[in-house]
């Protein structure tokens, strides 16, 4: 096979961490690749499969050739309950561990499923979080690419903390540090590390050990995000990976809404709102906050006195919660609005009455508030949110602090108790909405940079030629390794 062949040829495959913030973007970038007269496959779990077939369908539709494969998900044999085939349906700290051992007995499956594949797989695309499957790209002599549903920024950081070991220099768990080796200076503290930097135990480190090795020894890195936005990270990150290609923001911009998604409720009552009068608050798919945290920002959105749509996912609704909520609601009818179920977030981000957003810093979240153009209040929590919220705050200058300074154990209830106060949440609304200053200046950068996101992937934009160009490399590594295994398979 040669460069100059048609692409239709290649069947690259697909394998994502089980998780909706993996999901959504690779799933999203797949069908980009897709778009490029490629087969693509994407291997999932059953429920997964369920509920991203009609995307996939969708794309189908229009003459790509794309699929999901499901494969039985080890729950029962990991100790996990029935049905549990994403970290989304995690209820607890303690099943984090089994459901990463259902992962790797994952390998076997995944392996007898690509031997028999046709046509044969070209490459590997994976997240770095399935470590084993560079077993599996080895084994069949195929490329291997991670795709980082993540920014260049968080990766650079976390590199270059765990290579100077600059968080052991402090005396305490909250002095700051500068990180060093960075295009702008970044203060942390060791509070505000991811767990598993932090964490003394050998199984995490080991795993971790595993997870950089693996994406050290790809064949490159492929990063949900865009170059406007942190060019010089996504080139110093490209010095401690093979390659850098920076693709999104993959399928925020311009998201497919259903005829359901545009008559919801919400988008009928921020109708009803001035322009950028109102604060979306939410805080993504994986969050477990305690029942006193959540009154607490809702007393605090309710004293700021502006208009609100709040998201509570039903996994952190308590009977105490929904008691002390039927009287808030009361209290705010009209102003505030309250969803205890699934909304559609991009179009809620993109109506003209939003006018800024409360976000945990999770990059999927971050990315479609950047799109959108909206100011936003960080309220990170754990994993590298942190590093996203430094990025918000002293790079991009697009954000305010709700004033968390602790990173806490993802899935552990009792960690996420009381973090901030009604006070907190109150001043942080009223500084993020505030018309003149400051706060003109900062609507003023996010605006642009939205607008930056959207030229990105348009024809022609930077996103837009990095997929050309990540896969005329993919192409190219595919043409190597074939060159490779013809001359071994001569010479034996």
């Amino acid at each position: 096979m040669t460069t100059s062949q048609s692409q239709e040829h290649l069947h690259f495959v697909l394998i994502p961490m089980m998780s909706q913030s993996y999901l959504i973007p690779i799933i999203d970038f797949a069908k980009l690749l897709s778009k490029s007269n490629l087969t693509i496959s994407i291997i999932t779990t059953p429920i997964t499969a369920h509920r991203y077939q009609p995307t996939i369908d969708h794309a189908r539709s229009s003459g790509h050739k794309i699929q999901l494969i499901p494969l039985p998900f080890p729950s029962k044999e990991a100790g996990l309950p029935e049905g549990c085939e994403s970290m989304d349906s995690l209820t607890s700290l303690d099943l984090v561990r089994n459901f990463f051992i259902a992962t790797y007995m994952l390998q076997n499956p995944i392996e007898n499923l690509i031997a028999s594949m046709d046509p044969p797989a070209s490459c590997i695309i994976t997240t770095n979080t399935l470590p084993w499957v560079a077993k599996i790209a080895q084994k069949f002599n195929l490329p291997r690419f991670i795709f980082h549903h993540i920014s260049s920024f968080a990766h650079l950081c976390s590199h270059q903390i765990s290579l100077t070991k600059i968080d052991l220099s402090t005396k305490s768990d909250t002095d700051p540090f500068l990180v060093p080796g960075l295009p702008d200076p970044i203060h942390l503290t060791r509070a505000q590390l991811p767990d598993a930097a932090r964490s003394e135990m050998t199984d995490m480190k080991r795993a971790m050990d595993e997870m950089k090795a693996a994406e050290i020894s790809s064949d490159g890195v492929i990063i949900n995000s865009f170059d406007e936005l942190e060019l010089r990270y996504a080139e110093g990150y490209s010095k401690v990976v093979k390659k850098v290609w920076c693709v999104g923001p993959v399928g925020r911009v311009a998201a497919s809404s259903s005829v359901a998604d545009e008559e919801h409720y919400c988008l009928k009552w921020l109708n009803s709102k001035q322009d950028r009068s109102v604060i979306y608050v939410c805080f993504g798919s994986l969050c477990h906050i305690t029942t006193t945290q959540l009154i607490e920002l809702g007393l605090g959105l309710e004293s700021s006195n502006k208009p609100f749509i709040w998201i509570i996912r039903k996994e952190n609704n308590s009977n105490d919660l929904n008691k002390w909520l039927k009287q808030f609601e009361e209290r705010n009818t009209g102003r505030g609005l309250v969803i205890k179920e699934w909304a559609p977030q991009v179009m809620i981000l993109n109506h003209k009455a939003v006018g800024g957003f409360l976000t945990h810093c999770g990059w999927n979240s971050v990315m479609e508030g950047v799109c959108a153009g909206v100011v936003m209040i960080t309220w990170p929590m754990f994993a590298e949110q942190f590093y996203n919220e430094q990025l918000l705050i002293e790079v991009l200058k697009i954000g305010v602090r709700v004033g968390v300074d602790v990173s806490v154990k993802w899935g552990d209830d009792h960690g996420l108790g009381l973090l901030v106060k009604k006070g907190d949440v109150k001043k942080g609304v009223l500084e993020l909405m505030e018309d003149g200053g400051e706060g003109r200046e900062r609507r003023r950068r996010a605006e642009l940079i939205g607008e930056m996101a959207k030229m990105a992937i348009e024809e022609g934009g930077s996103s837009f030629l990095n997929v050309r160009l990540f896969i005329q490399h993919a192409i190219m590594v595919i043409n190597q390794k074939k060159i490779c295994s013809d001359y071994n398979a001569c010479i034996h």
